[in-house]
């Protein structure tokens, strides 16, 4: 589909929830956390959610560690809490932490360790929950948690940061998520949060385009769309122009730009920022059972009717969801459609095959999956919860037999052919993106698209417009429709085609015309009819043969095989002209020339013949590799309708119907040799298909022992990153009271269990020498200045007795010390030796001599 370029889900009633910033680190992401949180602004509004890649069994040191970077408080993260704002909540370990509701939500992971993707699943859950609101920050880290949420959060609209891989000490992370083309800014943690800060106090989604003309906006404007569609092959141009300049101003304030043309200027030297422009255009809003009045008049009056109307077909309803985005609303009408069919018994044996359609190739992706997060249980009541949903780590996944109703294909409903013979057509919040030009074209072409009878559901913004006489409305008010078999004022259908290009300003809107208005332009209406009834029918295909675009009327020709919709020339040519239309269409492209087919006869019209030109188109580009097929009617001569005329001149040439004998009995040998061919083929594309899913096998258990390594390893690399801070805490610790120690001018010895010398202060060695291989030698081998026998004796005492000692020594060299014995006791009270201090209190000693004597 062309998907809605703008909007995003923003419930008001959670327009109160504080704006969170989920921040997710793994390996080396310790400096970076630090980084980001002291380059947060005093007072920014938001609420920081830190996750890490913790070992479940080792509690963490986290919350401290970063409290000592920032003035905000830093808290561990509890099950219930609000988060506020300007605060920071740290998971805890062994947990997985989501939000809902404005309040945090811890729980045990439900995957098995080394499998875990704690990142991913909070930044789900912010997408989820605010919308276009959320955050996603990616840091240093091993493996590729975190790219997934930033995906989901982008898919919201949503703000996305990486740290620059060149800064990170472990750049798996965010190089997966800028390869993922889901980041919106890449830069240094510590840059970080100015830049969020200063995108985040613009309303979201309202960007204002920079001060410019309205000329110069516009022409910028056209100038990038064109860039947009010379690289994506997609037109925008007939979008509503405000849509464009609302999502294109986004990404200018994203990239600090001046104006537009700026912006323009750097779409041409960073082809990147193209695909995440594209991306951001097609932003879509969906949900399970939206509008639920909607669902019950469908469940309860539109389904039935088709289903009884169809009674007596066998094969299976058909539908078609445009716009699907990542695959609400098709599982929906998958769920409403099995329930229908349960309050009708009789019709149990019928089916619905669904396609679902969408422009963006990650929506698409994320609908085959088909794995939802925890948070769509409030869009679904427990019983359809329980019957059509399995419940996964984080989320919910859809039920295989739901998932095999629905088909998901990237479609371009401006450019691709449409699907046809449906019997329900659901379109909603797409063409309300779309200018009035492209509405009116494409309401008759859902006309075209649906069988008599059936059913269009639009959303509650959009009408078929004014030309009501395709459709009766079942209820105006849930925009349900029923085909109206009355065409007659719709005019031709514009069916798309992937040569289409448009011109048109986007900023251009043509009035639309009232029905009985004579008509503007007679030269064009002219042509029109020209080519409709004069012009031979013909055909557009690519190098595979499948159709782009019909010219005239070719069901003469051509008709839809049985089983699914396959618009491919060699299936839809009616069989007396398919092989040598295939063999002249191989021709044409292998030597780029143009093959013609004289006198081929149709099986329904004996009286008349068919040639055949199959040209190779070289010019223009954009149809290089495709082939125009033209079929024109040649009525025959009275003589040359006989069973056997083929080909001219068969009837009365004998020789010639020989000839064309035998060559009918090569086409059958060289059908058979094919068929064989095709045989061996699919049996050695069996046991390459068999060898592959061995290997797939073998893949994912390498895969499975890979990921619980690197888990293990960032764990290490977590716990490593903490411990060597609390080194450093502990080194300057140690420092602190060596210089007290020295600073108090008193000799201490510490001694352990054994009496050997542990440590010592430079002041030892007015009692003591020793020096620094002296650690660990026997107190009873050291030499001192001591006038004492029982020095050794007094400390072996204390160390037993654990009693304090106190005595005054003289020493050799004439100076007195106050020598105290006292034990070593470690803050779990725990004796782990003896220290010795030595006061030198010679001053004292001679004063006292002096006062004696006097």
């Amino acid at each position: 589909m062309v998907q809605a370029p703008l909007h995003v889900r923003s419930d008001p009633a959670s327009a109160h929830v504080v704006r969170a910033v989920g921040l997710g680190a793994s390996a080396g992401g310790l400096e970076p956390l630090r980084q980001f949180l002291s380059g947060v602004p005093a007072r920014s509004g938001l609420a920081y959610l830190v996750v890490q890649h913790m070992d479940p069994t080792h509690s963490t040191l986290l919350v401290e560690l970063l409290q000592r970077a920032t003035a905000m408080p830093v808290r561990e993260a509890v099950d219930g809490w609000a988060f506020e704002a300007d605060t920071v909540y740290v998971i805890p370990p062994d947990a997985e932490l989501t939000v809902t509701g404005g309040t945090l939500h811890v729980a045990k992971p439900g995957e098995p360790r080394g499998q875990r993707l704690p990142i991913d699943v909070l930044f789900s859950s912010l997408a989820r929950e605010l919308g276009d609101r959320a955050i996603g920050v990616v840091l240093s880290g091993m493996g590729s948690d975190g790219s997934a949420g930033l995906q989901a959060i982008k898919s919201q609209g949503g703000l996305t940061l990486a740290q620059q891989p060149e800064s990170a000490q472990f750049d798996a992370m965010p190089r997966n998520a800028i390869a993922a083309a889901c980041v919106d800014i890449v830069a240094p943690p510590a840059d970080l949060p100015q830049r969020i800060v200063s995108i985040t106090g613009q309303q979201p989604g309202t960007a204002p385009v920079p001060a410019t003309s309205a000329a110069g906006a516009s022409a910028a404007l056209e100038t990038i769309l064109s860039l947009l569609r010379e690289h994506t092959r997609h037109d925008l141009t007939l979008y509503k122009s405000n849509t464009l300049m609302r999502r294109v101003a986004r990404r200018v304030a994203l990239h600090d730009l001046g104006s537009m043309a700026a912006y323009a200027d750097f779409l041409r030297a960073n082809p990147h920022e193209l695909d995440l422009l594209f991306k951001e255009m097609l932003i879509g809003v969906t949900s399970f059972f939206r509008d639920p009045e909607v669902w019950q008049d469908l469940q309860r009056e539109v389904l039935p009717a088709l289903l009884e109307r169809h009674a007596g077909d066998h094969g299976p309803l058909r539908a078609w969801v445009a716009g699907c985005s990542t695959g609400e609303e098709a599982y929906s009408l998958a769920i409403a459609f099995t329930e229908a069919l349960d309050a009708l018994p009789l019709q149990a044996h019928r089916a619905l095959q669904i396609f679902a359609t969408d422009l963006n190739a990650d929506a698409i992706s994320l609908a085959r999956a088909g794995r939802y997060a925890a948070t769509i249980a409030h869009d679904l009541t427990p019983q359809r919860l329980s019957r059509f949903f399995v419940e996964r780590p984080g989320g919910y996944q859809i039920d295989k037999r739901i998932r095999d109703m629905v088909l998901f294909a990237q479609h371009d409903v401006l450019m691709d052919p449409p699907f046809t013979r449906l019997d329900i057509l659901l379109c909603r919040n797409l063409m309300i993106y779309f200018g009035a030009p492209l509405q009116k074209r494409l309401i008759p072409l859902f006309h075209y698209s649906l069988r008599p009878g059936g059913a269009l559901l639009l959303g509650s913004s959009e009408t078929v417009g004014r030309v009501q006489s395709l459709f009766v409305p079942l209820h105006p008010k849930s925009r349900l429709y029923w085909r109206s078999d009355n065409g007659g004022a719709s005019g031709a259908v514009v069916f798309p085609t992937q040569g289409r290009r448009t011109t048109r300003s986007a900023s251009q809107e043509t009035a639309l015309s009232h029905p009985n208005t004579p008509p503007a332009n007679l030269q064009s209406l002219a042509d029109q009819l020209l080519l409709q009834t004069h012009t031979p029918p013909a055909v557009l295909v690519n190098d595979a043969g499948d159709i782009v675009y019909i010219s005239g009327r070719t069901g003469r020709y051509l008709e839809p095989a049985a089983g699914k919709a396959n618009w491919n020339i060699h299936v839809m040519a009616r069989p007396s002209i398919r092989a040598q239309l295939a063999v002249a269409l191989r021709t044409a492209l292998q030597d780029k020339s143009t093959v013609a087919l004289r006198g081929l006869r149709l099986d329904d019209a004996p009286a008349t013949s068919v040639d055949i030109t199959v040209e190779a188109l070289t010019q223009p580009k954009s149809l290089q590799g495709m082939a125009m097929i033209v079929f024109r009617e040649v009525p025959l001569p009275p003589g040359d309708r006989g069973p056997r005329a083929d080909v001219p001149g068969a009837a009365a040439d004998p020789g010639m119907a020989d000839e064309l004998q035998r060559c009918r009995e090569e086409i059958a040998a060289l059908r058979q040799e094919m068929r064989a061919s095709q045989e061996e083929l699919q049996a050695a594309n069996e046991e390459l298909q068999s060898t592959n899913e061995e290997l797939q096998s073998a893949n994912e258990e390498l895969t499975t022992s890979k990921e619980e390594a690197q888990s293990m390893n960032e764990e290490l690399q977590t716990i490593n990153g903490e411990l060597q801070s609390k080194l450093d805490d502990l080194s300057l610790a140690q420092s602190d009271m060596q210089n007290l120690l020295n600073s108090t001018d008193i000799a201490t010895l510490f001694l352990d269990n054994q009496l050997n010398v542990r440590r010592y202060t430079e002041q030892i060695d007015r009692v003591i020498h020793l020096r620094e291989g002296d650690i660990g030698r026997p107190l009873s081998e050291l030499a001192s200045t001591l006038l004492y026998p029982d020095f050794h004796a007094d400390v072996k005492e204390t160390l037993r007795t654990l009693a304090f000692s106190e005595k005054q020594i003289a020493t050799s060299d004439g100076h007195w010390f106050t020598v105290r014995i006292m034990p070593y006791r470690t803050l779990s009270n725990v004796i782990q030796g003896v220290v010795i201090t030595f006061v030198d209190i010679t001053v004292a000693k001679e004063l006292e001599a002096r006062l004696r004597k006097g």
